[in-house]
């Protein structure tokens, strides 16, 4: 298993502990480009996704509705080849 492949997974498996840090990589890994965002806040976009990502930094951690929808994203982009 690869270290991007068991960072999605523990974001996968627990939403309410996802660190800031991991969150932004992942976007990253999926193909979300930085687009700013202020202080505690990263905005991650994706060409042709019409969802953002929105990362808000709570003492090192995300917001659970944060998470899912970072889930959402690597469910959707992980079962395309």
């Amino acid at each position: 298993m690869t270290k991007r492949e068991k960072l999605l997974s523990a974001i996968r498996n627990n939403p309410k502990s996802v660190r800031y840090d991991d969150a932004c990589k992942a976007a990253e890994s999926l193909g979300f480009a930085l687009r700013g965002g202020e202080g505690s806040h990263r905005v991650y976009a994706k060409q042709g996704e019409p969802m953002i990502l929105n990362f808000q930094n709570r003492r090192g951690l995300i917001a659970e509705y944060q998470a899912k929808q970072l889930i959402a994203m690597i469910d959707h982009y992980e079962e395309k080849p």
